[in-house]
């Protein structure tokens, strides 16, 4: 847009503009786009502020974070230091991520203003004490995480009112001491204690307070070079799980004189540790509720013979034995009373009859990660199982006996073979599974395996396979299937008959092949495509059978190869019949904008992506039906301008267009879009300059709308600004331009046509007053240099309709009668002289001014005028110059138009000329007096 015209529509906001900009411009705290840090999108409005700050290389807490924040994550950085006010203003913070910096030391009080943090993330700094007060006031904080620092010491009172305090993670620290760590087992919600990975050499219940228990259920000693493990007090009643792993230095001690001190231990965790064989013989007979027991890198103790102790143990249910190189020569001793065994990544290629053949309750058995070539007879035996793991193995082929008495499974899992086939028998029995995992094998066919079995299927999972070839009704025995996810489908002949209940379709297809018929209940629909060689366009109406997904939500589409050349088309009666579609996804699909009819049905939508589509622009005709759009992503397309937004996009609260071809924008687009609160505009080559102010200025001055990344997002043109980010560009530098000095010229012409209009229509006579006290105080400031005696004892100031009262009645009581020399306007005004010269003569020529006051005086103009002057001259002097004579009786509110004639009556000489039947010499001898003494 050239800058010529550009000026003229910004009328409306320069009065503010000019009062705000240098505020704007040098307080960020007013503007919602934060340096460094990013806003997130949350799809649930009233849910907070969550704001992303990592992995900027700030130093210091941001400035200008808004005070509604919720979430913060400032990790990641190179933060020293924690500042007594950088959490003064955060209350509502409620998760706090700082780890990952350099942070060396936290001023006292630093924390004290997160009463409602609960969470709170500091690993991974420099951190090497905990000082008294630290986290003094912080009532609801819950899971601390302090792992990977420098800690040594502990202050007593460093976790003082912190009782809601159930998870700390010191983990990697320098702690040597139990007494270090007291002020933690002494917290009174305290679940989960995590000081693995410091230097205990020993760990001894007698060191900790013998008057108390503590309600911990989780202690992790692991990876602590411990020598002596003593456990002689009935410390931890309540310790539930116990993780030993990679303890010891070279033989830990072991010391458990009574076995009802651990009584209540569930679980235990031994992983490359060095205790002892008689060590951990004594831990396992002392833990008689032991139900879950890990040993993973312990093979020298397993070949030992350390399985059948723990096996003597009645309450063991789960076994984990992951990673210890089993062979297949390996014999499990008998645990009959195992429910789950995991013998994942070792080097099992069989598995011996006897290993397992005692274990009759065993209900999941993880053998992933081994060398199995197939699946292991002994398996077969075990008829209650429920959980099979096979993934990650060489399975080359399934046969029809490898299942058939695991009448019980739910879940199996064969991803990542070499399985190439199905046979229809394979699964003939397996008539309660529920969850089927076969992808990332080599499957060329099903061979019929789903027509008639696995009614009770609800997810399967195909992917990453080489299936090509599927029957009608290939799938028509899984009624009960909801989640489906396949791909590389090349013939289509009703293939879906009889999913009457699937939610979820992933599908991998080429892209004429796009049809779906009978699927009335899926709600989720993925679609990988591919145009094939030789694509001309001749497919692109072939859409129909799409119309049978009435209760579909959300729709992605992707395709995986080019089309420059001819466009792909969605037309409406693709989406007619689909009135609850929520979400809508297109990745590089569209070469050009769509029809305008694609979405007039979309009146549900709240969700469209177009991306990676070569998009160059839309229409606002696109986005009619869309009054409850909330999310719009055009992100990675070719556009240009944004102005087919100005649209009825009134519910549009998250806009993407991140990776397009903007240089230019109005600020009239975004000032159209009233929920908007997340905008992304990164990489897009927006030039820094005044075509940019308006919108710059709503960027800045927005505190609704949060502009992504606009203080990294570096000026693209003109060159002189490139090193400059788009919001610290000065906006200022466009305001005294050529077309700005014109913008002035021409408003200052209206308002003053606008003032001068407003003044005659309402002030012309306070004006006209104005002028006649200006002429009398020049006036009186020239008689005053001439010095001239009076000319006349009063000014006689009268309405015409009591003229007959003045020359009946004043004239001959003052002039006759007393020889006063009376100034008459009939007479004694110059013929020929504007009036109001007359009038001020009049009044400056005499001793007093006798105004002769009744209802048609003060309704009189001339009138009110001469008693106008006469105020002035009386407030000038400061003289009794006015005499007021009352010929009838008015009210105190029948002055009140005249106001200052209610003033002059409480300041001024004033007399009643008497009612019919009295006396009339009093009142002339009262104002006789007055012109002779100036008071009565």
């Amino acid at each position: 847009m050239a800058r010529e015209g550009y000026w003229c529509p910004w009328f409306p906001q320069y009065v503010s503009i000019l009062l705000l900009s240098s505020m704007l411009h040098f307080n960020p705290s007013l503007a919602y786009s934060i340096p460094n840090c990013i806003v997130l999108f949350s799809g649930h409005t009233g849910a907070g502020i969550s704001i992303d700050c990592s992995y900027h290389q700030i130093t210091s807490v941001p400035a200008g974070l808004p005070q509604g924040l919720v979430w913060l994550n400032i990790g990641e950085n190179r933060i020293k230091k924690v500042s007594k006010h950088d959490f003064r203003y955060f209350s509502n913070l409620t998760v706090l991520h700082i780890h990952q910096n350099h942070i060396a030391h936290i001023e006292y009080s630093s924390l004290v203003h997160l009463i409602g943090l609960r969470e709170l993330y500091m690993q991974d700094n420099k951190l090497t004490k905990l000082p008294k007060h630290l986290f003094h006031g912080m009532l609801k904080l819950s899971v601390l995480d302090l792992s990977r620092n420098k800690i040594l010491l502990i202050s007593p009172s460093a976790f003082e009112l912190t009782s809601s305090l159930r998870t700390v993670k010191l983990e990697v620290n320098q702690l040597n001491k139990i007494t270090n760590i007291l002020p933690i087992f002494q917290l009174p919600h305290i679940q989960e204690i995590h000081i693995g990975g410091n230097n205990f050499s020993s760990f001894e219940s007698k060191h900790l307070p013998h008057n108390m228990s503590s309600p911990v259920r989780l202690l992790n000693l692991s990876s602590n070079p411990l020598e002596v493990l003593s456990i002689t007090t009935n410390y931890f009643k309540d310790l539930e799980e116990i993780d030993l792993s990679s303890c010891g230095k070279d033989v830990m001690h072991v010391d458990l004189p009574d076995p009802s001190f651990l009584k209540s231990i569930t679980q235990v965790h031994f992983h490359n540790t060095t205790v002892s064989f008689e060590g951990i013989s004594e831990i396992l007979e002392s833990v008689e509720s032991l139900s879950y027991l890990q040993f993973s890198n312990m093979e020298r103790w397993i070949n030992s013979g350390l399985l059948k102790t723990a096996c003597r143990t009645l309450s063991l249910r789960t076994l984990d034995l992951h990673l210890n190189s089993l062979g297949s020569d390996y014999e499990l001793p008998q645990c009959g009373q195992l429910n789950e065994l995991d013998l994942s990544n070792n080097k099992i290629s069989n598995l011996s009859s006897q290993s397992v053949l005692t274990m009759k309750r065993l209900r999941r058995l993880g053998l992933r990660g081994n060398v199995l070539q197939k699946v292991p007879v002994v398996v077969n035996s075990l008829s209650s199982l429920e959980i099979l793991d096979l993934g990650f193995n060489d399975i080359l082929e399934l046969g029809c006996s490898d299942f058939v008495n695991l009448t019980s499974l739910k879940e199996l899992y064969l991803h990542y073979n070499y399985i190439r086939k199905l046979k229809r028998c394979v699964f003939q029995n397996q008539n309660d599974l529920k969850i089927l995992s076969i992808n990332s094998n080599m499957l060329l066919e099903l061979g019929g395996v789903f027509e008639t079995r696995l009614q009770k299927l609800q997810f399967l999972d195909m992917t990453r396979n080489e299936l090509r070839n599927f029957s009608k009704g290939s799938f028509k025995g899984l009624e009960s299937l909801q989640h489906l996810y396949m791909d590389k489908l090349y013939t289509f002949v009703n293939v879906f008959d009889g999913l009457r209940n699937l939610r979820s379709l992933s599908v991998y297809l080429p892209f004429e092949m796009i049809r779906f018929k009978g699927l009335h209940e899926l709600r989720n629909l993925t679609i990988y495509m591919d145009v094939p060689e030789g694509f001309n366009g001749t497919y692109a109406n072939n859409y129909k059978g799409l119309m049978e997904l009435p209760s579909v939500r959300n729709i992605t589409i992707i395709c995986r190869s080019f089309h420059f050349e001819f466009p792909l088309y969605i037309p409406s009666y693709y989406l007619h019949k689909m009135r609850h579609l929520e979400h809508f996804t297109a990745v590089n699909f569209y070469i050009e904008e769509p029809h305008l009819d694609t979405f007039i049905y979309a009146h549900n939508l709240k969700s469209l992506s177009i991306r990676a589509s070569f998009l160059t622009g839309m229409s606002p005709e696109h986005f009619q039906a869309m009054s409850n759009l909330e999310v719009l992503d055009l992100s990675e397309n070719a556009l240009r301008t944004l102005d087919f937004l100005e649209a009825n996009l009134t519910s549009l609260r998250c806009l993407i267009v991140s990776q397009n071809e903007l240089t230019v924008l109005k600020e009239s687009v975004f000032q159209s879009l009233p929920a908007l609160t997340y905008l992304d505009l990164s990489d897009n080559p927006l030039t820094c300059d005044c075509s940019n102010a308006g919108f710059l200025l709503w960027a800045l001055s927005s505190e609704q709308t949060q502009l992504t990344r606009g203080y990294n997002q570096p000026c693209t043109y003109p060159l002189s600004e490139k090193r400059t980010m788009l919001l610290d560009f000065d906006v200022r530098s466009c305001w005294m331009d050529s077309n700005f000095l014109c913008f002035i010229s021409t408003s200052s012409i209206v308002l003053f046509t606008l003032l001068a209009s407003f003044s005659y229509h309402f002030l012309r006579w306070q004006l006209v007053y104005a002028y006649y006290l200006f002429m009398a105080l020049r006036y009186d400031m020239r008689e005053r240099k001439k010095n001239e005696q009076h000319r006349y004892d009063a000014f006689i100031s009268y309405n015409v309709q009591d003229e007959e009262w003045v020359h009946k009645e004043m004239l001959p009581a003052l002039e006759d009668e007393r020889g006063w020399k009376l100034c008459l306007h009939h007479r004694d005004f110059q013929p020929g002289k504007p009036i109001i010269e007359n009038i001020t003569e009049a009044i400056y020529s005499s001793r007093k001014t006798i105004c002769v006051i009744s209802r048609p005086y003060l309704e009189s103009e001339w009138c009110s005028r001469e008693i106008q002057m006469a105020s002035f001259r009386l407030f000038d002097e400061n003289k009794d110059v006015l005499i007021l004579l009352f010929m009838e009786d008015l009210l105190d509110h029948q002055l009140s138009p005249y106001y200052r004639m209610r003033k002059m009556v409480k300041k001024s000489t004033y007399l009643s000329w008497p009612q019919a039947g009295q006396n009339t010499n009093v009142f002339w001898q009262n104002v006789h007096r007055a012109l002779e003494k100036g008071q009565l």
